[in-house]
């Protein structure tokens, strides 16, 4: 779509379709039609979220789109927080709160959609400006992608780092705060605190890992991170007390949402800008694959096994493959 309409028109289009969507679930009275809303508003996500990203190949040279994307993905931090203290106020104000949350949400968006149709631009030219950090001493040209455009080899080696990350943070994600409250005896107040450490922590790693990887390579990049996940879900599932469960978090938080980032950065300098957005969407859906079956498994292997470790355990194995996975990505020369 981004090809007929343009990254501004259809980032703009999205967000109106999240916004008018979320606000008529505000409205909904049955479960099919909050379930069709909802679907409504998963796709104007995708729509807005994949040429958002897309974006920083065509603004940022090279050497700078890990930072560049790293600040982008900060806004998803700062979401979770705000949204974290928010709704529940919206949900406590009356028996039917959720649908003022609802309200809230489709008209923040709306807002966001306006402000991005005024300030975007699909490339630095529309405004007479090069792309940031071209006019850098020894910042200047693109690397040439290692492999030829859209080369099978090249969107599946990257769907497939992006698979296993979206199979194992979901878990960790999805159950940390559980199993903190029924396997280690956490009371909901200390889990929602430890799980707040998250947030806060999540918001330097993008900047971080996303400017790390414009310094040591997209793929020592992805290598460190998930390392240090590997690190994060080993200390949970080993059963491990104490500082463990606090390194543990503290490991995940740092790393968060850096994998995005460099990710967005690997894909442009192996592809090129121009086909960036559409490799980019694909090996998002992959990663969305991830997101599904990465819950589904663990549960599954919990129910089987009575507790938790199964699971951190599988999600660490997953992350070392990736490790060697990104090992083996073949990328240019001037980001090795």
């Amino acid at each position: 779509m981004q090809a007929y309409c343009g990254a501004r028109k259809l980032i703009f289009g999205a967000l109106v379709l999240i916004g008018f969507s979320a606000g008529l679930i505000g409205l909904g009275r049955g479960f099919l039609s909050v379930a069709l809303l909802y679907t409504l508003t998963g796709i104007g996500s995708g729509a807005a979220n994949v040429p958002m990203m897309g974006l920083v190949t065509a603004w940022f040279n090279s050497r700078l789109r890990g930072r560049a994307a790293g600040f982008i993905v900060i806004g998803s931090g700062f979401a979770i927080l705000l949204s974290g203290q928010v709704i529940p106020l919206l949900n406590a104000l009356r028996p039917d709160g959720w649908r003022l949350s609802w309200f809230a949400l489709g008209g923040t968006v709306l807002v966001i959609s306006v402000i991005c149709w005024i300030v975007l631009r699909d490339r630095p030219q529309e405004l007479g400006l090069d792309k940031v950090g071209d006019r850098i001493a020894g910042f200047s040209g693109q690397p040439q992608a290692v492999f030829r455009p859209l080369d099978r080899k090249v969107i599946f080696h990257c769907g497939a780092v992006y698979f296993i990350f979206g199979f194992t943070y979901v878990i960790y994600a999805t159950f940390i705060v559980t199993v903190l409250v029924q396997e280690y005896g956490f009371s909901e107040q200390t889990a929602g605190t430890f799980w707040s450490a998250v947030g806060l922590l999540s918001l330097l790693s993008g900047p971080v890992f996303g400017t790390l990887s414009d310094r040591i390579g997209r793929k020592a990049g992805l290598m460190i991170v998930f390392a240090i996940q590997t690190i994060a879900y080993l200390l949970v599932g080993l059963r491990l007390e104490g500082p463990s469960l606090a390194l543990s978090i503290g490991c995940f938080g740092i790393v968060a949402w850096s994998i995005p980032s460099i990710m967005i950065a690997l894909v442009g300098d192996l592809v090129g800008a121009q086909n960036t957005v559409r490799v980019f969407g694909l090996i998002t859906f992959i990663f969305g694959l991830g997101q599904i079956a990465g819950p589904y498994v663990a549960g599954i292997l919990a129910e089987k096994t009575g507790n938790f470790s199964g699971s951190f355990l599988m999600a660490a194995m997953l992350t070392i493959t990736a490790v060697v996975i990104s090992s083996r990505l073949n990328v240019p020369k001037k980001d090795r």
